[in-house]
């Protein structure tokens, strides 16, 4: 599959510091890397202007634009996940989505990302729940859902006492042992590849890394965070120590392009599927 040039873009752009803004020249030169030419890349960066995911000043220099910032900050937060947790004392965030509005599309698929991203799940049709073992607690959760988009309407709460069925179907709502196959499978892929980049050509090391590296960031942005004994926490840890590793080794390899004077604030990396419309199928809106 080709790497969409909107894709391309708001990645590459979200690496920048905003006192950085990117010129046109250098995001179509990175687009000659994955086989993207100008004006595929002129296109994308007036469609993503319109929406406001991309803003540009009169010199025709780029960055994110206001709509793109709050999901790009959580994404940006892979580094850190680790920090984002607490011991878990086997309560649970709910989230009731029963009063917001179900006409609203697009409000209803900045709902599903915002509960996606935080790792909820459906345990009814409107009611979502994640271990209580986020930093911050159940305020400082339903300031990051409001942030995301989820809506004020929406009812964030504690629950402390369900029942010993119910309690089991909640822990059953995410795939343990999927997600622990996919920390393994993930860090062996990324030290593999990190053995063999400096043997690439600059530019093959490039595109590497940007496909690798995403991947694993999406993987690791995505995740619920779930606490000991739902999953093993020691599988998700080496893998976010390995692409912390990673994108130290891609930021050498990116740093000709964007200049020696900027400082990446992190290696440009593919995280497509991020997206309202991404997240989840339309099956999982509620």
């Amino acid at each position: 599959m080709q790497l969409p040039p909107k894709t391309l873009i708001v990645d590459l752009l979200s690496t920048m510091p905003r006192e950085h803004p990117v010129a046109v020249g250098a995001l179509v030169r990175a687009a000659g890397i994955f086989g993207i030419g100008e004006n595929a890349v002129r296109v994308a960066l007036a469609r993503l202007r319109s929406r406001g995911i991309i803003e540009s000043d009169e010199r025709g220099l780029y960055r994110l634009g206001p709509a793109a910032l709050a999901v790009n900050d959580q994404v940006r937060s892979w580094r850190s996940v680790e920090a984002k947790v607490h011991p878990w004392d086997e309560s649970w965030v709910a989230v009731e989505t029963e009063s917001l509005p179900r006409g609203d599309r697009a409000a209803l698929r900045r709902r599903v990302r915002a509960l996606r991203l935080l790792g909820f799940r459906p345990l009814a049709a409107t009611l979502h729940l994640r271990p209580n073992n986020l930093a911050g607690g159940i305020e400082a959760v339903r300031r990051r859902l409001e942030s995301l988009g989820l809506g004020r309407r929406a009812l964030v709460f504690r629950i402390s006492e369900l029942d010993g069925s119910a309690d089991r179907r909640a822990r059953a709502l995410w795939d343990a042992g999927a997600l622990e196959i996919g920390y393994e499978s993930t860090r062996a892929r990324l030290e593999a590849s990190a053995a063999g980049l400096s043997a690439l050509a600059r530019e093959a090391a490039m595109a590497e890394s940007f496909l690798l590296g995403g991947e694993a960031v999406r993987q690791i942005v995505l995740d619920p965070l779930l606490p000991a004994p739902i999953v093993d926490t020691s599988k998700r840890r080496a893998l976010v120590d390995a692409m912390r590793r990673y994108d130290r080794l891609g930021r050498r390899f990116w740093k000709s392009w964007a200049g020696e004077s900027v400082a990446l604030e992190q290696s440009p990396g593919d995280v497509r599927g991020l997206s309202a419309e991404e997240i989840l199928p339309a099956e999982g809106l509620a």
